[in-house]
């Protein structure tokens, strides 16, 4: 199956579309760094996240009159989708928010195409090049320089948290591998969050209960709550709008958001937080775009996943 062929009106439509994605789910940083800002537990947020995203999702479905599928090959869909797209990598993230800077958070999050190439090849997803093999140490250089103790960043970056972000981006890049090699079920984008988020809740919400981290939702909303809720609905909305931007473009295409998660993700934290960069990092971010730009496939190299994604 090739490509799907668009018009120069459509594509110049979803390339807004693609920026818009972008600027959303590189908001999320900053957002999270706001709202981990007052001590909150990590399984609570989790807990919320998903209580948001299923609500929202539920909604959807209800209007579209589109049950949710409960075949064990979708149930078993939701639970590695959750755990290995929201739960595990949410968990970790929420706690290295706590120390990281927001924008380092993004830069570290642009590792995730070269965590795919990888694991791809691993899994048998791809092939091996050497033109991706090069961005793939160019882009783990670019990693080099944000976690090296004697590399003045402006901030302070505790390399111990930033090994666990860089674990949250690997969570992130085998469910891309795992859609990728298995599909999702015949689920489409409203269905497979919809399930995710409720088997999430199952799997958190006995955790919150033994950790005593609920958080009580307080009306009105103080900034923290607020802010962690702008970042709950722009997850479920966003992650739901890429799956179907890859369903509709091909994956190539799709791909392309990693650049602007981690620019806007930057312009995020110093509009909002106030964060302040040294040199270091625009060479660590021109090393990551270089080593994305590298390791991305050639179209002959994505259409059988682009496929799998369509079919489904």
């Amino acid at each position: 199956m090739t490509e799907p062929m668009l018009g120069r009106r459509e594509v110049l439509l979803l390339s807004a579309f693609l920026i818009v994605m972008g600027a959303g789910w590189g908001a999320s940083q900053p957002l999270t760094k706001i709202a981990v800002s007052t001590g909150y537990g990590h399984f609570g947020l989790v807990f919320w996240q998903q209580v948001i995203g299923a609500v929202l999702m539920a909604v959807v479905c209800r209007v579209r009159r589109k049950p949710l599928p409960r075949t064990k090959a979708a149930l078993r869909t939701y639970l590695l989708i959750a755990l290995i797209g929201t739960v595990l990598p949410n968990t970790m993230g929420y706690q290295a928010a706590v120390h990281l800077p927001s924008g380092v958070m993004s830069l570290l999050l642009s590792v995730v195409p070269m965590f795919a190439f990888v694991i791809a090849l691993g899994l048998g997803n791809d092939r091996f090049a050497m033109r991706r093999l090069v961005g793939l140490c160019v882009g783990l250089a670019g990693v080099l320089i944000i976690i090296a103790p004697s590399v003045d960043l402006g901030q302070r970056v505790p390399v111990g948290w930033a090994a666990v972000y860089l674990a949250v981006a690997l969570c992130y890049a085998f469910e891309g591998n795992y859609v990728a090699r298995w599909g999702v079920a015949g689920l489409d984008p409203v269905q497979l969050m919809l399930g995710a988020s409720l088997t999430g809740l199952v799997i958190v919400a006995p955790l919150v209960l033994v950790t005593g981290q609920f958080v009580a939702p307080l009306w009105p909303l103080p900034v923290p709550q607020a802010a962690f809720a702008a970042s709950a609905v722009i997850h479920v909305l966003v992650y739901a709008s890429y799956v179907w931007l890859v369903a509709r473009t091909g994956a190539i295409f799709a791909v392309q958001v990693s650049y602007f998660v981690t620019g806007f993700g930057l312009f995020w934290a110093w509009l909002v937080l106030g964060e302040a960069f040294s040199n270091m990092v625009w060479i660590a971010l021109a090393a990551m775009f270089t080593g994305m730009y590298l390791v991305q496939p050639r179209p002959q190299a994505v259409l059988a996943a682009a496929s799998v994604i369509r079919d489904n």
